[in-house]
């Protein structure tokens, strides 16, 4: 595919618009006006090589910033690979792999993710996001309380657990004196870049090869580091 027709086929309307969910402190930090993080470095370097401006649309969730994607306000998102999001999503392999984790009260008879897929069990989480479609789907016996935060809606529904993504929840434990942390992580979180389902094969490929050559060079890795977080979290 030549340059000006791949340009055109990831970026239609002229800026690349990249979807950003600066509800992910790993994916991207700062603020609506001025977003960091690796999330941030991608889309732009990814314009770079497009030969287009780019666009930062940023969220403080996952689901909005799928909505964006969907509705076709986004040309590129950067979010968890979930077989319901592919449906109108195609997905690149990850470039990082992030652990999901639940948090209980020190007192909490809850000792490991079995125990918690228990009857009366409930589990705070945030809505839309990659682990509540997780465990919307793995969970047999828990009841799932969505809201916009899982540590928050555990904290003001009194929940058995909360669940999130094992750096936030770990800077919300040490936060306070009576909350621990399950070591055993739920689920393996496979953040990738995705475009709509309706872009060209070609195009695809395309974008699948940035993203490998990216996280094989060390450019993923490098822009991890420059946000203060551990290399170790690039996919394997």
């Amino acid at each position: 595919m030549e340059p000006t027709e791949l340009a055109t086929t990831l970026a239609p309307t002229g800026p690349l618009r990249a979807s950003i969910n600066l509800g992910n402190p790993v994916l991207a930090q700062g603020t609506e006006e001025r977003p960091t993080g690796v999330t941030v470095d991608l889309a732009t370097e990814l314009a770079r090589r497009l030969d287009v401006p780019v666009e930062f649309l940023c969220f403080d969730a996952a689901r909005k910033s799928f909505a964006a994607m969907s509705e076709g306000r986004a040309d590129v998102c950067f979010l968890a690979i979930d077989p319901e999001r592919e449906t109108q999503v195609a997905f690149t392999a990850p470039y990082v792999v992030i652990e999901g984790v639940y948090v209980v009260s020190s007192e909490s008879p809850i000792r490991s993710k079995t125990d918690v897929d228990r009857p009366g069990v409930r589990v705070g989480v945030k809505r839309g996001s990659a682990y509540d479609l997780h465990l919307t789907r793995t969970l047999e016996s828990a009841e799932i309380v969505r809201g916009d935060d899982g540590v928050t809606v555990f904290d003001d529904q009194d929940l058995d657990a909360g669940a999130g993504i094992r750096q936030a929840i770990l800077d919300y434990a040490a936060t306070r004196g009576d909350r621990r942390v399950l070591d055993e992580a739920f689920m393996q979180i496979r953040q990738a870049v995705g475009i709509p389902v309706e872009r060209s094969e070609e195009a695809v490929a395309w974008m699948r090869g940035f993203v490998e050559e990216c996280r094989a060079s060390g450019f993923v890795v490098a822009s991890l580091v420059a946000a203060g977080l551990d290399e170790a979290l690039v996919a394997p």
